[in-house]
């Protein structure tokens, strides 16, 4: 496979690197510090200054005012942002985004997408469903009511919805199509309640209750809830790979300073065995990763659709950075939980990654479907 990256993907990547280069890892707040949530907005000055780089609109075409990256781009920036656990919705903003860009009527198109990539308009996505266990495309239920759309259901841990302007809703319909419906947040018979990830980051439970929207409110298109999902969901596996090499760059500092018996503990054969086992991990992420985002960026045939592949990627992230931050903890002894330290912080953010993501066993039994209804030869 050749992961080489074009031009204009490793100056994003390094635009990134410059904007994150100021977030200090220690600054987040600390949810083992801080009771509720740790804040009740994101980080609005970082978000200042990923719109001054542009970007916001990383992923969007050049006659909405955006750079007309793929998925890969972004993965490459989510990367960075894992790094230092920046406090932004660009993740789901850049999602949505990409999903409006290709589905919604032109004009829905040409109204959002120039002001999300001067940061004036925030965008999330409801993907956890009822429970965070369920198809989040059953949670709510949209049906036609005269010349618009009547929406009924709930959704459960919406990230970044409080400070949010306008979020994805996925809905069945009764003859069992899927829409995506496009709420402002401070729409009629919507209501957020308050819960808290384990980051200690600010969530939402959205409860619709006939909630009335028009046409243009709902995109009707065939793929795009699909499209947003496996976006969320490779975005997702960057920021945990991100996060995962932050970790294992600072256990490999601080096994290198620390000694015992007169030696560092990095030459002990215990400690160097378990930290090349997560570098494996880690490099199994990365090359699962790229191949879905290459996937869902251009649509490629193979031997199985993109999904098999997004289903890798997420067996790996959400196995590999719970291992990461596990083996981190482990070889710092108790200086892992020191709240003057920041690898709780990354600790409770991968937490947070690996249950947004799934467990394991549910992905390898959608990919053993997957296998099943498309025999390799």
């Amino acid at each position: 496979m050749d992961f080489t990256f074009t031009e204009e993907q490793q100056a994003a990547a390094e635009a990134a690197k410059a904007v994150f280069a100021d977030v200090v890892p220690d600054a987040v707040p600390s949810p083992a510090l801080t009771p509720g949530a740790v804040s009740d907005d994101f980080d609005r000055r970082l978000w200042s200054r990923l719109a001054a780089a542009d970007l916001l609109g990383l992923v969007t075409a050049p006659e909405h005012g955006g750079a007309g990256l793929d998925a890969v781009a972004l993965c490459l920036v989510l990367r960075e942002a894992g790094r230092v656990l920046a406090r932004v919705p660009l993740l789901e903003t850049s999602a949505v985004a990409m999903t409006v860009e290709r589905y919604a009527d032109p004009e829905t198109a040409a109204a959002l997408l120039p002001r999300v990539g001067r940061g004036e308009l925030v965008l999330t996505a409801a993907s956890q469903g009822r429970t965070g266990h369920d198809s989040a495309e059953l949670a709510v239920t949209a049906r036609r009511d005269g010349a618009g759309w009547l929406l009924d259901g709930l959704q459960t841990a919406v990230p970044w919805a409080h400070g949010s302007d306008l979020i994805a809703v996925p809905a069945h319909t009764p003859d069992g199509r899927t829409v995506l419906a496009l709420l402002p947040r401070t729409h009629e018979g919507l209501g957020l309640t308050e819960q808290y990830s384990t980051s200690g980051e600010l969530l939402a439970e959205l409860r619709l209750d006939d909630v009335r929207l028009t046409d243009a409110d709902v995109i009707d298109a065939d793929g795009a809830w699909e499209q947003l999902r496996a976006i969320l969901t490779t975005g997702t596996c960057a920021l945990a790979l991100g996060l995962g090499e932050a970790v294992l760059t600072m256990t490999s500092q601080y096994t290198g300073k620390r000694e015992q018996f007169g030696h560092p503990v990095a030459t002990f054969q215990a400690v160097a065995v378990q930290t090349a086992d997560r570098y494996i991990d880690l490099r199994a992420m990365e090359a699962t990763l790229w191949q879905a985002a290459w996937r869902v960026s251009t649509g490629a045939d193979g031997a199985l659709p993109a999904a098999g592949d997004v289903a890798v990627a997420k067996i790996w992230a959400s196995e590999g950075v719970r291992r990461v931050v596990q083996t981190a903890q482990h070889l710092h002894g108790g200086f892992g939980a020191d709240t003057d330290y920041p690898l709780h912080r990354y600790h409770a953010w991968a937490k947070h990654l690996e249950l947004s993501l799934g467990p394991a066993a549910a992905h390898e039994e959608a990919l053993g479907d997957l296998l099943a209804a498309h025999p390799l030869d």
